[in-house]
């Protein structure tokens, strides 16, 4: 008894976190591990789906990555860390042993426990009711924890994650309600400079829908759309729908947003808009991020300030209810 624990006060002194895996049915042959989505560290896997690396970390909260999936870690010094799982059965196969592993199971499990979360009915919610369930969420979850008896750090850390979620919930669902209540409104116009040359209204597209990416050239999430983009214009080529995208780069980069347009082939409308963010267009529809889709009919009101993503397999069932 008194070796074990001499073995687990030296890990504890350690610097640094040993981390080693073995995984079943790799995705790729490398593991990123990422801090606040910035790459901290990869890490090659052999043929047989093994690694294993000494790292020197800040204690706190990590995404590992495998190119297709994505998992969080909860990392300190000393800490010495094995992860079993199947790549094809991400979430619910992952098993950590060794020191650290009550705290990465718990995320494991946390994670399992999300996903059974009906969070598109919740957020459909009247008011009263979604703060109700999103306080229910935080008041379980915060109560599993306390109970949990695991590192006190961790728990803080956690603690303020749960909370972070809460008022995050509660934020997005005040915007995504003030952003329906433009809906069945008159949209505000547009007056952009189009790649083709010379300047395109919205009133130039009177008797169609209008389905409008606002976007830019710098901007992550909305390149990861482009593909899927691109193949709903040729679904819906010859219908009674306008494809336009508006980029909001700064006017610095006009040029780059032209060669961009150009190399990248993309197609619809591409429009540039005239004061990036600050545009009256921009404005109107309270746009603070990016991507954002808005889908307009043919008289010129608002159908959903809010539209579904390309990358949905909903923005198809919609249009394909407006466009029969």
């Amino acid at each position: 008894m008194l070796f074990g624990y001499s073995i687990l006060a030296v890990a504890q002194t350690n610097n640094f976190v040993i981390f080693k895996a073995e995984i079943a049915n790799k995705n790729t042959d490398f593991i990123s591990l990422r801090d606040n989505k910035k790459e901290y560290k990869k890490m090659q896997v052999n043929k047989d789906g093994f690694f294993k690396d000494t790292l020197n970390v800040k204690d706190g909260f990590y995404q590992m990555y495998d190119g297709v999936e994505v998992t969080n870690l909860y990392l300190k010094n000393g800490y010495d860390l094995s992860l079993k799982m199947d790549a094809k059965k991400f979430d619910e196969s992952i098993v950590y042993t060794g020191v650290g592993a009550n705290e990465n199971n718990y995320l494991a499990q946390a994670t399992i426990e999300e996903s059974k979360v009906d969070y598109d009915k919740i957020f459909a919610s009247k008011e009263a009711e979604f703060n109700a369930q999103v306080d229910e969420i935080s008041k379980t979850d915060l109560a599993k924890l306390e109970s949990s008896n695991l590192d006190p750090a961790f728990i803080e850390l956690q603690k303020k994650k749960i909370e972070g979620t809460k008022m995050g919930m509660k934020q997005y669902y005040a915007e995504s309600q003030k952003k329906q209540q433009l809906n069945n409104s008159i949209s505000a116009p547009f007056d952009y400079f189009n790649f083709k040359g010379g300047n395109t209204k919205l009133s130039d597209f009177k008797g169609k829908y209008v389905y409008i990416d606002v976007w830019a050239t710098w901007c992550g999430p909305c390149r990861a759309e482009i593909p899927f983009l691109k193949k709903t214009e040729e679904k819906y080529e010859g219908k009674n729908i306008a494809f336009v995208s508006i980029s909001i780069d700064v006017q610095k980069d006009f040029e780059k947003w032209k060669k961009f347009v150009s190399e990248k082939q993309l197609g619809g409308v591409q429009l540039f808009a005239d004061k990036d963010w600050n545009s009256d267009f921009m404005k109107s529809y309270s746009i603070n991020s990016i991507p954002r889709f808005i889908l307009i009919d043919p008289t010129g009101k608002i159908v959903s300030a809010d539209a579904v993503r390309p990358s949905s397999p909903k923005l198809s069932e919609q249009l394909d209810a407006l466009l029969k």
